[in-house]
């Protein structure tokens, strides 16, 4: 079973990346992978591109997964709402260009400060259960995806995406439109070892779920014991 998902995780990346590719190709700059916003933008930007749809697609999915072990695998809660919140942390990175245009300029930062305050919170408040969580599961090769995951997105892309390194590796060929298109691209893929990571937690803590055992109420409700014989 596990060899069928990751023959299906690299046929699906495979798919999308052709399918963006070959738009490009067939149809240059369908992409919008530089796009003008008004006629006082100099720089442009990428946030319209499918690219970007993708990576917010890809993340509301984990969110939906996360959601998912938090309210169908009791002992894995810490760990699916830490992640979950991390995925909301991304998710609003990924939104901060509109949320700055139709809201309020640097509203994103307000956004993310509140929900890192309440993730914070919650794992400190639950640290014992989240110790306990996290030991059932690493090592692991969810727990590796998403660490690798989370890895490119806050450590290689800021530092490959930087708009100075650009510059000196083109000189006077330098177009930004280059710059965004490695950045954004490194990013997806980024997000897609964090899906597949996502995936397969909820997989483990799914099977996590199935040695646990249940309680007393549990079984009865299931049908499993017979009721308690009661005075009434």
């Amino acid at each position: 079973m596990a060899l069928i998902r990751y023959i299906l995780y690299f046929l699906g990346i495979a798919l999308f990346t052709w399918m963006l590719t070959t738009l490009e190709i067939a149809s240059p700059g369908s992409l919008k992978l530089l796009v003008y916003a008004g006629d006082g933008d100099t720089l442009g930007t990428s946030e319209y591109s499918p690219v970007e749809l993708i990576q917010v697609g890809i993340l509301f999915i984990c969110g939906l997964l996360y959601a998912w072990v938090a309210a169908n695998c009791p002992s894995q809660r810490p760990i699916a709402f830490a992640f979950g919140g991390m995925a909301l942390i991304f998710f609003i990175r990924e939104l901060d260009y509109f949320l700055d245009l139709f809201i309020a300029d640097n509203f994103w930062q307000v956004l993310l400060g509140i929900v890192l305050s309440v993730l914070i919170a919650y794992v400190y408040r639950h640290r014992r259960r989240f110790r306990v969580a996290w030991l059932r599961l690493w090592p692991s090769p969810g727990m590796t995806l998403l660490f690798a995951g989370a890895t490119i997105i806050f450590a290689f892309v800021p530092l490959i995406g930087h708009e100075p390194l650009w510059m000196s590796i083109l000189g006077n060929d330098y177009h930004r439109v280059v710059k965004l298109a490695v950045e954004e691209f490194i990013e997806l893929s980024a997000y897609f070892l964090w899906l597949i990571g996502t995936i397969e937690y909820a997989y483990q803590a799914k099977a996590i779920a199935l040695q646990e055992p249940q309680t007393v109420a549990a079984k009865r409700r299931a049908g499993r014991l017979p009721k308690s014989k009661g005075r009434f």
